[in-house]
């Protein structure tokens, strides 16, 4: 009976998440909680729901601060040189562009939101592809490959769903897999290189007058209302959104979206003298979480009040660049606080214990020892067909428990299954996608055809090094 209760719990769970019946928040709250009374241990909810809390508390602090301080960065001005430079590089040449869009979206990807991602990159790289008539399904295809990758840091959100659904340590993930991941964005940069030279064949090396290059120095990021026209900096010509009546390139928006807002390089947050501090202090943040020096949750509290006491002494600045960021803190870490409930009921009623009982006893004996192998083929489809919540609350668990029946280790099965996250970025139930396509001006269905024998190609390659290093 718990076998069946269990997995109708998981399915009434995915169907309503995937049917926007349900907020993935509620979904992770009520579902578990009627089930935990149909169980017939409903007094017990409390309990769960503490425990879980208990054992989630610093993942959800990481995530919490990590995007405190990586949005404090993108405000200060951290990436703008890193853009301007990737795009002086570019210049005509459509294989430097498609290549350089790979990098910017790697590289944007550090702040570990894929919405964010996606309107740098495309802000900065689509009058590039407008003007030179480049195929911009391979622009969109590129940068959420790129992102997909770079999606699995621990504070991006699969690694810290895998950590939470199994009570690891995030660090414990990441760090061991960022060989086989590097693999995998060395192989997109190889794909992007390859795709440029097909673009550069067709298209020929154009001769592109510099006015465009400073015309396209405009990056664009949610954070506030977003009515502002971005102004090219020097050009004496605007950049608006689509639909504007400015005499330069038009930037596409997302309909209904009032998140966009254009930040020129006069913006009131950059900090160009220190520029320096907050580029050392970020290599010095991440240099810290790959040694372990200390829990990543200590490191990025630590990092997000030294940054922001140090761009902004003074206390209304530092309230107002919280609270810009005060949305996207409060999505995740609800979310994980609302996974504690689901996990919570999930273990303590004893529904993962038998679901993996009966599937370790319908899993081949010859498959048994090699879990984690199946679970990383597994994650690129699933993660695809479902949400990353789906997935790692609802299937991760089940998974594992078989996993470890077969002397499989919890932490194996976990790093196999973030290897599909580079097809998951272009799932249809990932908003961000929208996101990409629509400031595109792309069908989303051109881009799917495009990029999904791709994006499983690069999950492959990623689980392969991680296979062959010893890695999963």
């Amino acid at each position: 009976m718990l076998t069946i209760l269990g997995f109708a719990m998981i399915a009434t769970f995915l169907v309503l998440i995937m049917l926007k019946k349900m907020s993935p928040i509620a979904a992770l709250v009520l579902i578990p909680a009627l089930f935990c009374v149909f169980v017939g241990k409903g007094a017990k909810l409390g309990d769960y729901v503490i425990d879980g809390v208990t054992g989630l508390a610093p993942t959800a602090a990481m995530l919490m601060f990590a995007i405190v301080y990586f949005g404090v960065m993108i405000d200060v001005g951290l990436f703008d040189p890193v853009v301007r430079g990737i795009l002086r590089f570019c210049k005509a040449d459509p294989l430097r562009i498609v290549v350089g869009t790979a990098v910017l979206a790697a590289i944007v990807s550090l702040d570990g939101d894929g919405s964010t991602t996606f309107m740098i990159t495309v802000s900065a790289m689509y009058p590039l592809y407008k003007r030179l008539k480049m195929s911009l399904v391979v622009m969109t295809g590129i940068a959420a490959m790129a992102n997909g990758v770079m999606n699995t840091l621990p504070w991006g959100g699969p690694t810290a769903r895998a950590a939470t659904a199994l009570k690891l340590d995030a660090s414990d993930i990441f760090v061991p897999m960022i060989p086989a991941l590097a693999m995998g964005l060395l192989f997109v940069l190889a794909l992007a290189y390859v795709l440029g030279r097909r673009e550069r064949k067709r298209l020929g090396v154009l001769t592109l007058d510099e006015v465009l290059v400073e015309e396209t120095e405009t990056v664009l990021v949610g954070a506030g209302t977003g009515k502002d026209m971005a102004k090219a900096g020097g050009s004496g010509k605007d950049v608006t959104r689509a639909g504007g009546s400015g005499p330069g390139v038009d930037l596409p928006d997302e309909p209904g979206d009032e998140s966009f807002q254009g930040l020129d390089p006069d913006r009131p947050t950059l900090r160009p003298g220190l520029y320096w501090f907050n580029a050392l202090l970020t290599v010095a943040l991440l240099t810290a979480m790959i040694m372990e020096w200390l829990p990543i949750p200590v490191l990025f509290l630590l990092g997000a009040a030294l940054a922001l006491t140090v761009n902004f002494p003074h206390m209304p600045d530092q309230k107002a660049r919280i609270a810009a960021h005060a949305e996207n803190v409060l999505n995740v870490s609800g979310m994980v606080f609302a996974a504690a409930v689901f996990t919570g009921v999930l273990q303590g009623t004893g529904m993962v214990d038998h679901m993996a009982k009966w599937l370790v006893d319908n899993v081949p004996d010859g498959m048994g020892p090699h879990m984690a192998l199946v679970t990383g083929v597994l994650s690129i489809p699933l993660t695809y067909f479902m949400s990353n919540d789906g997935f790692y609350f609802g299937v991760l668990p089940v998974l594992a428990e078989a996993g470890q029946a077969h002397g499989v280790s919890a932490v194996e099965i976990a790093r196999a299954s973030i290897v599909g996250q580079p097809l998951h970025m272009s799932s249809p139930l990932v908003p961000a996608v929208y996101v990409l396509v629509g400031m595109a001006k792309v069908e989303f269905g051109d881009h799917t055809r495009f990029v999904v024998k791709w994006a499983a190609l690069t999950s492959l390659v990623v689980l392969g090094a991680g296979v062959l290093f010893g890695i999963i």
